[in-house]
């Protein structure tokens, strides 16, 4: 039999060492009582109570061995049983008469201690050890009662003085005892298995609590994990749309300067100082993002004003014809759904000017019940989806992303010559 709970066996053993002499205290206070004077139960008590210092010494000693260590606890569970049941018959011809005196009384004495033993039997070891100290203590008590006491009379008769105390017939009392350690084996082995059930269930709770808590450790890892990839993919979208964008627009400027260089100097100053002005405006974008994460124009202006520059700018650039819609208000948006309508509506007018070749841009902002929807529709020359698709297009799927993020939908059509729509459907974003 092994320890199975891993418990503070030092802790246990020190509580029930001070337990045992609190015990004898307050029953040396009841003795005192009853028959006024201790002098007679002067051995009794000296007898228990070395054993009980015995005890306490024992549990307050630290074994410099680990073989020492595992020794200690049976050798003193032995000691908390026996000591109580061997002093109790080989002292029972001194006691004075008395309550406590007699088998009943003698047995009462002695089953406090005992419950100490053996709920810290049960604590500690398998029900199979809560059986093996129950038969254990009856036949140390049938022992006891049937050899060691009666020789410990025949030698102590001479000394014992006029008979006092209890001292009945050998067969008498041996019946008596029989039946007393048979009625304690019994309640001993029904407290043990009690209580030993009760620390297996203590066992399993917190062998389930320490599974939930790795559990609950692992969840939370992912949704750490799942954190930082959204961050990072938040933050790819919020370079992307910011960088990306701005160096796309000042590549296409400064292209068309240097085929005006030559034919209209001026037209080309002009467009670099639009490249310029949009280099600078870039790079404050790219600052805000990154401080931020949140695009400029929508804390300067909010939402439908930053909506309105974007294909305002956007059609200039490209020499669009633009029809614009868009409510005359909006209710409070959430401002993960705000930014991803923005920068949805940025990518896709990116995209236009960038390679639709288009003459007619539309772009509307429609509320429906509690839904909202952008849509970004071009004329131009459009594509085969299922080409772009398997090309992993990364301003496809950072569109596609930031929509499922604010809860909504992305559909796109295009086909090679018949233009582009892109239309997002944010549901319930109301």
């Amino acid at each position: 039999m092994k320890p199975y709970i891993d418990a503070d066996i030092s802790r246990l053993l020190r509580a029930a060492a001070w337990m045992w002499l609190g015990y004898l205290a307050a029953l040396s206070l009841i003795d005192a009582w009853l028959y006024f004077r201790l002098d007679t139960l002067l051995i009794y008590y000296l007898l228990n109570g070395s054993a009980a210092l015995a005890f306490l010494l024992a549990a307050y000693w630290e074994p410099p061995s680990h073989r020492l260590s595992e020794m200690r606890l049976p050798v003193m569970l032995i000691l908390l049983a026996i000591m109580p049941l061997i002093g109790n018959h080989l002292l029972l011809v001194r006691l004075p008469p008395g309550p406590l005196s007699n088998p009943e009384g003698m047995a009462l004495r002695q089953l406090p201690i005992l419950f100490l033993a053996l709920i810290i039997t049960a604590w500690q070891y398998r029900l199979a050890g809560v059986l093996v100290f129950s038969g254990a203590t009856a036949l140390i008590e049938v022992l006891t009662v049937v050899i060691v006491a009666p020789l410990a009379r025949l030698l102590l008769a001479p000394a014992a003085g006029p008979p006092g105390g209890f001292a009945p017939a050998p067969l008498q009392g041996i019946n008596v005892f029989l039946i007393l350690g048979l009625v304690r084996t019994i309640s001993f082995a029904i407290v043990g298995v009690f209580v030993n059930q009760l620390i297996e269930r203590l066992n399993q709770q917190q062998q389930s609590l320490q599974a939930a808590n790795a559990r609950l450790a692992h969840y939370a890892s992912t949704l750490e994990s799942l954190a930082i990839s959204r961050e990072r993919n938040r933050l790819a979208h919020e370079l992307h749309d910011t960088l990306a964008h701005s160096l796309s627009a000042i590549a296409v400027q400064l292209e068309t300067a240097r085929a005006y260089w030559e034919q209209d100097s001026a037209k080309a100053r002009a467009l670099v100082e639009q490249a310029h002005a949009a280099t600078r405006s870039g790079l404050e974008e790219t600052r805000r993002a990154l401080k931020a994460l949140r695009a400029s124009p929508l804390d300067e202006v909010g939402l439908l004003a930053a909506l309105r520059r974007l294909a305002e700018s956007a059609a200039a650039r490209a020499k669009l014809d633009l029809t614009l819609t868009l409510p005359d208000q909006l209710p409070v948006l959430a401002p993960d759904i705000e930014q991803a309508i923005y920068r949805i509506a940025q990518e896709a007018l990116e995209n236009v000017v960038a390679h639709a070749h288009a003459t007619r841009l539309t772009v509307r902002l429609t509320r429906q019940d509690h839904s909202l929807c952008l849509a970004v529709q071009d004329n131009g020359r459009g594509f085969c989806v299922a080409d772009l698709a398997d090309s992993g297009h990364f301003g496809l799927i950072g569109m596609r992303e930031r929509a499922r993020m604010a809860g909504g939908e992305l559909d796109l059509a295009s086909a090679p010559g018949h233009g582009t729509t892109v239309i997002l459907t944010i549901g319930a974003a109301l």
